[in-house]
């Protein structure tokens, strides 16, 4: 066929994603491949929410998702950059293609915390009052949801996606939004994008051969959140290494001191270990790292309420949910009452090897074959992402998209939504107050990198007083 008369193929797809966080990054950079047919073709444009939980270099590549571009941004930065006319915007691609619509981007996906997914929808109602060429908005949570699950999904309303990571999950946020009375059609049942096949050459399940080589404790920044119970969990992991010698012990940490993730720690555990009375045996051991590429080797993962949990029983691995501080809402082990995977160090210490039941892994959307990101699958293989990216489509292809309706306004919720919009330095109208970090002008080179210095001196400085300074101030008022 003559090169003339080819059709062309399709444009890709042009995703934007905000992230305030390593795991939210992660999360919102695989679910932008996950919403293309065509995962590889993506033009991702990355950009990390300013703040205390900004994420460094390193996390960044411990995640493994590569942008095209990836920029730090204030809030008002970022709504700049998608009021930026198609030619001017620098995530823009494929001008040879006649797009319908002249817009920066096609989606934006909201990888934030309730308040910051809220402040850019209610940005982007300002910038477009009225039916135009607008990105489609997408959000949702990066894993279990087990706390403020009213005040997280209606901060999140307005988006024309959000979506919902189980069967469970997409009940749960249905009766939330109908028993406000706010539309619930933006919701879409989905699963975790890093829920895939792990690799055959790597993986082995255990239970097979009913050996278990690797265990991995699961940390979490902030559950629990005190020192006598974070150096409880450290002791007993060290405990049952030194009762099972031929077991390898790691111990999965999810940040460096001084660094941040979605969640505050206040207490390190590399600093506990190095408090920890006998220190760590030699089979026992703190590791970073890709969690999926630790799972692959592991044969038990033990945690408090990590989602982690949940791509261990993905992929087969017996999974225990620690009861030793009880079952507490406080520490998000309730989410998993049903799924047999309750157990203590003592019993696992005596060998048990928890089984997960089937019709609660169901619920969760994990433990089923599912189609690669990308890829054919194995037969019988189900591709959760089949209705968003359904729903994409038809929302990009249907001509100019309505103005944005969050289900917070000045008349639904005049005494909270202000607050929430001022901390990201909008009016509540949604546009950019006065003097709003990033709305100056940029100013030199030299300038700009100053500026650079000095946010992260501050940072440095934040982080300190969080994992230093606080704790001693604490300790001292309990005298």
């Amino acid at each position: 066929m003559p090169a003339s008369n080819r059709a062309a193929p399709p444009p890709a797809l042009r995703v934007a994603v905000l992230a305030d966080s390593d795991t939210r990054w992660k999360w919102g950079a695989l679910t932008a491949r996950r919403l293309s047919a065509e995962p590889d073709s993506v033009h991702l444009t990355g950009f990390l929410l300013r703040g205390r939980a900004t994420p460094t270099a390193r996390q960044l590549g411990e995640v493994g998702v590569r942008a095209d571009r990836l920029t730090e941004v204030t809030c008002a930065e970022f709504l700049a950059e998608l009021s930026a006319p198609q030619g001017e915007s620098a995530g823009a691609h494929d001008r040879a293609h006649d797009r319908a619509h002249d817009r920066a981007y096609d989606v934006v996906i909201l990888a934030l915390v309730g308040g910051a997914a809220q402040a850019v929808l209610h940005g982007a109602r300002a910038l477009w009052p009225e039916p135009g060429a607008r990105p489609v908005f997408v959000t949702g949570y990066v894993g279990v949801v087990y706390e403020k699950l009213a005040d997280g999904l209606l901060l999140r309303h307005g988006a024309d996606l959000v979506l919902a990571n189980s069967r469970h999950d997409a009940e749960r946020f249905r009766a939330v939004y109908e028993g406000v009375g706010a539309d619930a059609g933006a919701l879409v049942e989905t699963a975790l994008p890093f829920l895939e096949p792990a690799d055959a050459d790597t993986y082995d399940p255990v239970g097979t051969a009913g050996t278990v080589h690797r265990v991995v404790f699961a940390v979490q920044p902030s559950v629990p959140d005190n020192r006598a119970d974070r150096t409880y969990l450290l002791r007993r992991a060290a405990e049952h290494a030194r009762l099972h010698p031929a077991r390898e012990v790691l111990v999965k940490l999810r940040s460096r001191p001084g660094e941040h993730t979605t969640h505050l720690e206040e207490l390190p555990y590399q600093r506990l270990a190095q408090q920890l009375p006998g220190g760590l045996p030699s089979n026992c051991r703190l590791v970073y790292g890709n969690m999926g590429e630790v799972l692959d080797a592991t044969d038990l993962l033990v945690t408090v309420s990590s989602t982690a949990a949940l791509e261990s029983l993905h992929r087969g691995i017996p999974t225990a949910v620690l009861t030793d501080l009880g079952v507490r809402e406080t520490l998000g082990n309730h989410h998993f009452l049903g799924s047999g995977c309750m157990a203590s160090w003592t019993q696992l210490d005596e060998g048990l090897l928890p089984k997960a039941d089937p019709d609660w892994l169901a619920a969760q959307g994990v433990g089923m074959p599912v189609t690669p990101a990308g890829g054919p699958g194995e037969p019988g293989a189900r591709d959760p992402y089949t209705a968003a990216r359904a729903r994409l489509t038809e929302l990009l292809a249907g001509g100019p998209l309505p103005a944005v309706e969050p289900y917070y306004t000045q008349d639904t919720a005049p005494g909270y939504l202000p607050g929430i919009l001022a901390r990201h330095h909008l009016g509540p109208d949604g546009h950019p107050l006065p003097g709003a970090p990033g709305t100056a002008a940029g100013g030199s080179r030299l300038r700009r990198r100053l500026r650079a210095h000095l946010r992260e001196a501050a940072r440095g400085a934040y982080r300190h007083g969080v994992q230093r300074v606080a704790p001693v101030i604490r300790r001292l008022g309990e005298l």
